[in-house]
């Protein structure tokens, strides 16, 4: 017989005899049952409309880094020839990670750390992606009060990074405008942070209060967007998911009329089959999967925690994966298209203006919308666009937190309002580091150790949970029990063997080619790895911390533990009768 499950107070039961005849308790409790638990607690809600949850879902996986990672990547890495091992994973790796978190979520109705009641000595992971979550809030918020700070400064008649005439520009400054050298192109858009007046991360200064206003403005939007719950983010969505796509398309439609932009397009489109002959390339693919789809942030496990049980969430993974990747295929057109046309102004080759990064959203594309005609409303619709890209994005990384540690700790429920200040007032606090002259310095440092090995660890720690622990024949017939369908062969040969073969080389290579982080030619001194290192560990350590807590508080042996029962020889997997 096996323990499939406990919820709340019940047991689910199944027991299996040896013919292969299955038999099912009758005090069974659907997830689905619209009743106040035995606590008199309040039915958990769910969302107003299918609609709200597949918004806030593609939102969330389509941020800035379909826009300014996936283009650089697909021309750096033999262009077309890129998709194939980028469709590659997606199939083996992304489509059933992404699969196994809404499912994930759907069933056990519960955020990050709550789900592993299925098997509590794996709750570390919850624990650990509400932590990256939560270090990823720290510094993603600037990067929306960088474009909020651009698009206030868009409002002019001339656009203020297009000369040297301003109180911020350094001594060193010149007029791109007039230079022919693509390096001069950086002086000005970078002065407009004051990256110029700090020498390191060791000087910071005092936070600027131009990016401290804006910040404040995004900490109060995020605030009034989450506070109640999924009723009234499930309404922001609506605009902030749906805005990218008609700017994208706005942009594209203008892109493609400027002179060069067709050379564009033919260098992000042309196909170079040998670079599929190196292993970095199909590393960078798999990577690209991993970070664009947003599995690991426990993001996915609290929306889809919020949906009706008998939801369909295999097609919710198929339709919303698929359309994260087709954006950031065509975001490539609109990108491409300014860089051929930066490329042919400047007279210089594609490479010198073909950057990733903040670099491109905050230098690169706001130097070419700035000699076109109306050039300013080019500017406000570019920068409306990394605005909501950005703030849907920050929206589902806050809910991960907060579902996370409401649901684990539950008195928290009948203070949603005051513990989501709390924590947006939190991660202004710390963002406030981030907006000095030396902010973009640990920018780098928390953008390079936040979320990079320690994602790739978390991940894998929660398939290996899930598909060798819980088991993937049960975690198939939780499935079944919502849409009626057991998971096809492929999905169940993906959960148990690819996806986790495949993360743990990710692991490794991760390790092995780390590299210390860098800002142009300034380099962090060791102190500051270390911290870094520190902060990406102390997500990392939640793993085997509570597991060694769950050892030491619970009576009994390991499969006692594993299985969250006390007192019945068992393990995760079986139990003998």
């Amino acid at each position: 017989g096996q323990i499939c499950r406990q919820n709340g107070d019940q047991q689910l039961i199944l027991v299996k005899e040896q013919n292969g005849v299955q038999f099912t308790s009758t005090t069974l409790a659907a997830p689905n049952q619209n009743q106040a638990n035995p606590s008199g607690e309040e039915e958990r809600e769910t969302w107003g409309k299918k609609i709200d949850f597949l918004l806030s879902v593609i939102g969330f996986a389509v941020d800035l880094a379909n826009v300014w990672r996936f283009p650089y990547l697909c021309y750096k890495n033999g262009g077309g020839a890129f998709l194939v091992p980028y469709l590659f994973f997606m199939v083996i790796a992304g489509m059933p990670l992404f699969y196994m978190e809404l499912a994930l979520g759907q069933y056990n109705r519960e955020g990050a750390a709550g789900v592993w009641k299925i098997c509590p000595i794996f709750k570390g992971v919850g624990f650990t992606v509400i932590l990256i979550s939560l270090y990823v809030g720290f510094y993603y918020n600037v990067i929306i009060s960088w474009a909020l700070f651009y698009l206030f400064s868009s409002f002019t008649s001339e656009l203020p990074w297009v000369h040297c005439n301003n109180t911020w520009n350094s001594p060193n400054c010149s007029d791109w405008a007039d230079n022919s050298l693509a390096s001069d192109i950086y002086k000005t858009t970078r002065a407009v942070l004051h990256i110029q007046d700090s020498n390191g991360i060791d000087d910071l200064g005092r936070p600027r209060w131009q990016l401290t206003s804006c910040l404040a403005v995004v900490i109060v939007l995020l605030y009034f967007s989450l506070w109640k719950g999924v009723k009234t983010s499930g309404k922001v969505v609506w605009i902030t998911a749906t805005m990218p796509y008609v700017v994208l398309t706005v942009l594209l439609l203008r892109g493609v009329t400027l002179p060069g932009a067709i050379d564009g397009i033919k260098a992000y489109l042309s196909v170079d089959f040998l670079k599929l002959c190196d292993a970095k390339v199909w590393i960078e693919a798999a990577t690209q999967i991993c970070f664009s789809l947003g599995v690991g942030f426990g993001v996915l496990i609290a929306f889809s925690s919020y949906n009706k049980f008998g939801n369909n969430c295999y097609r919710d993974a198929i339709i919303t994966s698929s359309i994260n990747s087709l954006t950031s295929f065509f975001s490539g057109f609109v990108v491409f298209s300014f860089l051929g046309y930066m490329s042919y102004k400047h007279k210089v080759d594609l490479d010198k203006v073909a950057i990733d990064g903040a670099g491109l959203v905050f230098v690169i594309y706001p130097e070419a919308i700035a000699t076109l005609p109306g050039s300013s409303v080019w500017a406000v619709i570019f920068f409306i666009m990394l605005l909501t890209l950005g703030i849907d994005s920050a929206m589902g990384g806050m809910e991960s937190v907060i579902t996370g540690l409401i649901d684990e700790f539950k008195f928290l429920h009948k203070h949603r309002e005051l513990f989501t200040l709390f924590i947006v007032v939190a991660t202004f606090l710390i963002s406030l580091f981030c907006v000095t002259n030396g902010g973009m310095y640990v920018f780098t440092l928390l953008d390079h150790f936040a979320a990079g090995t320690s994602i790739l660890f978390g991940v894998l720690i929660e398939a290996i949970g899930i598909a060798w622990f819980y088991g993937v024949d049960r975690f198939s017939d939780d499935i079944e029990e919502m849409i009626g369908q057991r998971p096809g062969r492929y999905w169940r040969l993906c959960w148990k063997f690819v996806s986790p073969c495949l993360l743990l080389c990710m692991v490794v290579v991760s390790f092995a080619t780390f590299n210390p982080p860098n800002y142009g030619p300034y380099m962090f001194p060791p102190w500051a790895n270390m911290v870094g290192w520190c902060l990406a560990m102390s997500s990392m350590a939640m793993v085997p911390l509570y597991a060694i807590y769950k050892l030491c508080t619970l009576p009994g042996k390991f499969c006692d533990v594993s299985s969250g029962q006390n007192g019945v020889k068992m393990s995760c997997i079986n139990v003998h009768f």
